[in-house]
């Protein structure tokens, strides 16, 4: 696929020097959808807020299907939705209204087919009447991602979309960023809800401190940070590990009712026979044995560990 969106050493200070980007470099393909981890501060709304044009950069480039983001911004803006964090709807404006509006804003005529689609895929049809003031928080939010396809973008900015939504409508909302996936749409999302990432995402991109960890493929990422642990469940606690043990990444856990065996899934050998073998010469009785593959949330955590670790070595 070919990249819609390619940024270039993207850079952004502000004034005081404090640099919000340090040489961002990245390139998204058409269709895909991104998700942009880092902890608040990381640089990831910075970012968004210089490709829509909201922020100007200090230095580098970016192009939109195309279209450089300073040179051509009507253009690149043209091809952009965006779904900010925060809810800056007008209170006692009504629900359609807000999406003809903002067709209009980017010189689209009227489309009330285009409108009462839009309205309807993100269950707000009922609502198209009612004024802004009257919604919840997680039908506002909805109102702001019609509001943002209104003009049929062809990248979508995400920007924490699903915070403070209920589990009902956060589900009905990835329905819809599933379903403008499969119509072509890129997707860049920044979340908290890693979880989300790891199910939806194509990519993973990880932000620290205004620079880019890594951006690998999901499942890419997975397998090769992810590790698996091995949880055994004793008949009877340990106070601690006994000497046959000791060469194993082992500990125990659950006041010693627990062995918590740590392995790499990829290695040659799993040394999951061996420790079975050391623990029926220590005499060590087994009531179940279970397995867990380390989540996106603990890979994360680790990169951003490593990364601030690093640039304090470097500092």
């Amino acid at each position: 696929m070919a990249a819609i969106l390619q940024i270039r050493d993207l850079k952004k200070t502000y004034e005081g020097g404090f640099e919000a980007l340090k040489g961002i470099t990245l390139d998204i393909e058409a269709g895909e959808i991104i998700a942009l981890l880092g902890p608040n501060g990381a640089g990831k709304t910075t970012l968004i807020s210089t490709i829509c044009g909201i922020t100007e950069p200090t230095s580098g480039s970016a192009t939109v299907g195309g279209h450089d983001i300073q040179q051509e911004f009507r253009k690149a803006r043209s091809m952009i939705g965006l779904v900010p964090q925060e809810i800056n709807l007008e209170p006692f404006s009504v629900v359609e209204d807000n999406l003809h509006y903002s067709r209009g804003l980017f010189g689209k005529p009227r489309d009330e087919a285009l409108v009462e689609r839009i309205l309807k895929r993100l269950s707000l049809w009922d609502k198209r009447r009612s004024r802004v003031r009257e919604l919840s928080g997680g039908m506002k939010r909805r109102v702001l991602i019609a509001k943002a396809l209104a003009h049929e973008p062809r990248v979508l900015f995400l920007d924490e979309p699903t915070a403070g939504v209920d589990v009902g409508l956060r589900k009905d909302m990835w329905e819809t960023v599933a379903q403008l996936k499969s119509e072509g749409v890129t997707i860049i999302l920044t979340t908290h809800y890693i979880e989300e990432a790891e199910a939806m995402a194509d990519r993973v991109g990880v932000i620290l401190k205004g620079q880019i960890l890594m951006v690998e493929p999901t499942q890419d990422l997975m397998r090769r940070f992810g590790r698996k642990e091995l949880r055994i469940e004793l008949r009877a606690p340990l106070d601690a590990l006994p000497a046959q043990l000791s060469d194993y990444d082992i500990e125990l856990a659950d006041e010693g009712q627990t062995l918590v065996y740590s392995y790499d899934t990829h290695a040659d050998r799993t040394g999951i026979a061996g420790l079975m073998r050391s623990l029926n010469e220590a005499g060590i009785v087994l009531r179940d044995v279970q397995t867990r593959q380390s989540s996106l949330e603990e890979i994360f955590v680790d990169l951003v560990s490593e990364g601030s670790t690093e640039e304090e070595a470097t500092a």
